[in-house]
């Protein structure tokens, strides 16, 4: 292991090291090691795989700071490899001098506007472990193109940009598992004009990310916000799950945030959101132009508009979630528009205070939708409505409670639907509350307890 005071680094943060512990890069055996100390570098430390070897970067059990005073990232990794996932497409020398960079146990901060923390291009199973990264513009930066990456156990925390930023990156195969990215204005995790194949964000507490730490004007943001429109760009066979997402609620903002383009080739959306706890935002999971998502198995509490908005999706599955407001200054509900081919089962949406949404929101809204399948479901104390339905067709509600403790109170009612629609049906639930159908809208009432 090389010893990066040994090329001449100082370590007392008040040294420029850049050339030192560019040295040692160029120079060591591979392993590379930061003593404790403060090390002052104004410039980015390229790493250039094919050159340099295989290489390990080690901060000494996290005692080791990096301070940017530059543009750009602290370290840029830059490996040549230009195949798939599959084995049989890396070439030799990947193998041979690029494969498995490795940065741990080392704190990365900025004294610059433009600094960043990591940038990693053309690199072939990359590990960030045990990393610190904070008061940088972008924490971690994936570029170009990348594969196997593993981002685990770290804090990128309170910084300008994004904690891990991927984009206008061909990415497949990335592991971020079991870190706190929290604070960073732009986002915690954010994925734009990129196309990006098996992505598992699991066991993280992904937070606050916008821009209130920063007291500077709200912009568009989410802990996870994945954009597909851009032209060749797609996101898919992804796994959300076993998170933390919650937040302080932004203008425009959303715990998970998933922008897609409709279209006939759009590739099919293989997404798993499942088991976590998300809450506090002005909606918690937004998701427009969205095909082939399961939303299962979370918590999903306090919006100040909807749990979930649905906009122009087709087969979304919402089961078995617990949508509340566990306080009476947050709302509750969910929101589908211009949507089809989705169901809703499992769930529970109860407005609990007696005060009702200072949104005036009904609990489930359908508005402009088809062949929507809601079963098994409690609507509960909904005001004005539970389930208020507007110009749409085959919604099918069978099996459900429509009702409450507080109906008859603030002029709760259970079920509304208006405008045009067909082949709408309300079939053995139980109902107790007002039920207004406008004759435009052909539903049939069948077997009901009311």
């Amino acid at each position: 292991m090389s010893n990066v005071k040994a090329f001449g680094a100082v370590g007392d943060g008040k040294i420029d090291d850049t050339l030192a512990v560019q040295h040692a890069v160029s120079d060591a055996d591979g392993q590379l090691e930061f003593p404790r100390g403060n090390y002052l570098i104004n410039k980015t430390i390229e790493i250039k795989l094919d050159e340099v070897g295989r290489i390990a970067i080690t901060g000494n059990d996290g005692t080791a700071t990096i301070i940017m005073v530059g543009e750009g990232p602290a370290f840029r990794i830059i490996g040549s490899h230009q195949g798939t996932g599959d084995p049989l497409s890396v070439e030799p020398k990947v193998w041979e001098r690029q494969r498995m960079p490795t940065i741990r146990n080392i704190e990365i901060t900025g004294n610059h506007p433009s600094a960043d923390g990591v940038e990693l291009i053309g690199t072939m199973q990359a590990i960030l472990e045990g990393v610190l990264i904070r008061q940088v513009r972008h924490g971690v930066r994936l570029h170009r193109r990348n594969r196997n990456v593993v981002i685990s156990d770290s804090h990128i925390y309170h910084n300008t940009g994004v904690g891990i930023y991927l984009d206008d990156v061909n990415l497949h195969q990335i592991n971020i598992c079991g870190n706190h990215v929290s604070y960073n204005r732009l986002g915690g995790i954010r994925i734009e004009r990129s196309e990006v194949r098996n992505l598992q964000i699991t066991g993280n507490d992904i937070e606050y990310n916008n821009h209130k730490q920063f007291k500077t004007e709200p912009e568009l943001t989410a802990e996870i916000y994945i954009d597909t429109t851009g032209e060749k760009a797609s996101v898919n066979e992804v796994t959300i799950s076993s998170n933390t997402i919650q937040a302080t609620p932004s203008p425009g903002g959303a715990n998970i945030r998933i922008y897609e383009k409709r279209g006939q080739d759009r590739p099919p959306g293989l997404w798993s959101i499942s088991g976590n706890v998300i809450g506090s935002q002005e909606n918690n999971v937004h998701l427009t132009g969205c095909h082939g998502i399961t939303l299962s198995g979370n918590c999903i509490y306090s919006c100040e508009r909807r749990n979930v908005l649905l906009e122009n999706c087709s087969q979304i599955n919402l089961t078995g979630n617990n949508f509340r407001r566990h306080t009476p200054r947050a709302n509750v509900g969910v929101r589908m528009v211009d949507s089809e081919n989705c169901i809703l089962s499992g769930c529970i949406i109860q407005d609990e205070s007696e005060e009702g949404q200072g949104s005036g929101a009904s609990l489930l809204e359908i508005s402009g939708c088809k062949r929507i399948n809601i079963q098994g479901v409690q609507l509960l104390d909904g005001a004005p409505w539970g389930l208020d339905a507007l110009n749409s067709s085959e919604i099918n509600i069978t099996g459900s409670t429509l009702a409450g403790d507080l109906v008859g109170q603030r002029g709760r009612g259970a079920i509304r639907f208006r405008g045009v629609g067909k082949k709408n049906q309300v079939s053995s639930c139980q109902i107790k509350g007002e039920v207004e159908l406008e004759e435009a809208s052909q539903v049939a009432m069948v077997n009901n307890v009311e």
